[in-house]
């Protein structure tokens, strides 16, 4: 196993409402990664939810900034708005960004993503799974290492981390600690043990793992139900597998 599976495995919730926010941090987890409209991927959220997530818990809030669902190819435009949305994030006291841009052949664009970087400096940053589409992962992953990118949220370039688990372990063995290796999608409190135990994942990254179908979410509405809410309950459970993991 990789010289850093000595480290405690840490936690991070993806969350799209104060209150899941606020659940996850009662749960014990590490991190949130907050965004907006999960049915879509997942964009920015706004100034209003960042200011008032970051205000109602004591873990560390991270923002995704994404200004549209669709593909990692930004307008000059929307760059801006990335820019703007990541100084705006640290205004409103978000500990780190999540990030991604891409070029049209999928590979990283670096000059655009060192852009963004500089924006967020000093929050901690993590490259999202606009990662899964790049064409030479390892290459990517030098990229951002270089670039001071402190992590990479991927599912092994799968459509879920289980399926996936090959590449992450080699992920994890190449990059030798110099950035981690968020692994996402598809994560639960039955498939953990294998990707802790077999690929050396020592960051893992839920969502409706540990999220329930809530009287929001069953609710009627004419354009969409809700979302799943966190379950602090279901999050203080992980947790306990993730330290017997450990």
């Amino acid at each position: 196993m990789p010289a850093q599976a000595k480290r405690r495995i840490a936690l991070e919730v993806c969350v799209d409402s104060v209150e899941s926010a606020v659940a996850a941090d009662r749960g014990g987890a590490d991190r949130v990664e907050l965004c907006s409209s999960l049915c879509v991927g997942g964009v920015s959220p706004s100034d209003g939810l960042v200011a008032e997530t970051c205000e109602n818990v004591r873990l560390k809030v991270h923002v995704l900034i994404r200004p549209r669902p669709g593909d990692f190819v930004f307008s000059p435009q929307e760059m801006k708005v990335m820019e703007r949305d990541i100084r705006r994030a640290k205004e409103l006291g978000a500990a780190g960004v999540v990030i991604g841009v891409l070029r049209d052949d999928r590979t990283v664009d670096a000059a655009r993503t060192r852009a963004l970087v500089e924006a967020a400096r000093p929050l901690s940053i993590t490259f999202h799974r606009a990662f899964d589409e790049t064409r030479q992962p390892f290459r990517a992953l030098e990229l951002l290492a270089g670039l001071g990118i402190q992590r990479i949220l991927t599912s092994g370039q799968r459509p879920n981390a289980i399926d996936g688990i090959d590449l992450l372990r080699d992920l994890i063995d190449h990059a030798g600690g110099r950035i981690g290796i968020l692994a996402g999608s598809g994560i639960n409190a039955t498939n953990v043990r294998q990707l802790v135990t077999e690929a050396g994942v020592r960051e893992v990254h839920v969502g409706s793992g540990v999220a329930f179908r809530s009287a929001r979410g069953r609710a009627a509405s004419l354009f969409a139900p809700g979302a799943p809410a966190t379950s602090a309950d279901r999050v203080r459970r992980f947790i306990r597998l993730l330290h017997d993991l450990s």
